[in-house]
């Protein structure tokens, strides 16, 4: 007796997403079951997100599912829909799915490149994503990225994101003449400024916006916490005991304003000599494991230090792009794939879809840049 249509979505039941521990069935993932073809078959799976890490197993596991039904062959398409954050008319970015802080108590460890990595590596993945440099006083990105860019305005009210590597920016340098001259600035006028760099920038629709923050728990990340949804912040430390004094902090006020901690990262985790191939931890160990365990979340990958990083960082092609298959390479990728897993279980969690709203109407100001 051939093998129906029902009995394949019946034996896709017992397939679960690796991550959500649920089945790809009740999930509503499976898409396009075709009708068996004697040993053929076809369908498309809807990933929720297109850097999952886990393709492969979801693969075996529906081959192995169909097995017993004596289907051989099968072809698998792949999709994505990325989940997203809940959004409300008051929201200044609605069509963005998902806004990720990158944030650290402490200066100095790594939280630009690490933001730049983890934004690149999740566009060559296929997702749609945005970089924010929200460190007014020291902005980074212009000088990782290459690019001194000025964005455009098609309306004279909005901005154009600068666009390199597929990647949608914008930074308080790319809007000064002089990259070396200070932004003296009080707290309302950083809170003005973030506030337009959400609101008047036309982003577009995004998977992931990656908000790269200054040290510290400041304004910066006080406003965002009162002004947008945030789906959660990715901690960044090193291992050392003088760094984690800090980071401590900005786990604390996550917990406070109820920002989730979606993972912590550990940079500068170790450097392999070249003549002797040995590791040196040489600012000690256990440092991203210490901040895991306080904010409840998960390590989600430890860097080590690599002189390619520092000057891919320099030269702006960061190392993602520039060099993927270097160690620090290979390691930032694996943490943005660990990252967009955690966001799906995230939202998995919550039982949370997502939702597109219209932008209300609003009137416009410029960004009150100092020259």
């Amino acid at each position: 007796m051939a093998t129906t249509r029902e009995q394949l979505l019946e034996a896709l039941r017992g397939v679960n997403d690796p991550e959500l521990h649920r089945s790809l069935v009740d999930l509503g993932m499976v898409k396009d079951l075709s009708e068996p073809d004697g040993d053929s078959v076809s369908l498309t799976v809807e990933l929720t997100t297109p850097a999952c890490p886990l393709k492969d197993t979801i693969a075996r596991d529906i081959e192995r599912a169909f097995a017993p039904l004596g289907i051989s062959k099968v072809q698998i398409l792949w999709t994505a829909q990325v989940r997203g954050r809940d959004v409300d008319t008051e929201d200044p970015i609605p069509d963005v799915a998902n806004v990720i802080l990158v944030m650290s108590g402490k200066g100095g460890v790594g939280k630009s490149t690490v933001a730049t990595n983890l934004a690149l590596a999740l566009r060559a993945k296929g997702a749609r994503v945005g970089l924010l440099d929200a460190d007014i006083y020291g902005p980074s990105i212009p000088t990782m990225m290459g690019t001194a860019e000025q964005p455009g305005s098609a309306d004279g009210k909005t901005l154009e994101p600068v666009e390199r590597h597929g990647l949608k920016m914008m930074s308080i340098g790319f809007l000064l003449d002089d990259p070396k001259e200070a932004i003296v600035w009080r707290g309302p006028m950083l809170h003005s400024a973030l506030i337009q760099f959400l609101k008047d920038v036309r982003w577009g629709k995004l998977d992931y916006l990656l908000l790269d923050l200054p040290p510290g728990t400041g304004d910066i990340p006080l406003t965002l916490s009162q002004k947008v949804h945030v789906t959660g912040a990715v901690i960044v430390t090193t291992p050392q005991e003088v760094a984690l004094q800090d980071v401590y902090k900005s786990v604390s006020m996550c917990a406070k304003v109820g920002i989730p901690v979606l993972g912590v990262v550990e940079n500068q985790s170790w450097f392999v000599c070249d003549s002797c191939d040995t590791r040196h931890e040489i600012f000690g160990k256990g440092g991203g494991t210490k901040v895991a365990t306080l904010a409840s979340a998960p390590l989600l990958g430890q860097i080590p230090i690599d002189k390619a990083c520092r000057e891919a960082g320099d030269s702006g092609v960061p190392i993602v792009v520039g060099a993927p298959d270097s160690p620090s390479g290979r390691a930032l990728a694996a943490v943005a794939d660990q990252l967009a897993a955690r966001i799906a279980v995230h939202h998995a969690e919550r039982g949370a879809r997502v939702i597109a709203l219209e932008r209300p109407g609003s009137s416009q100001k410029h960004l009150p840049v100092l020259r």
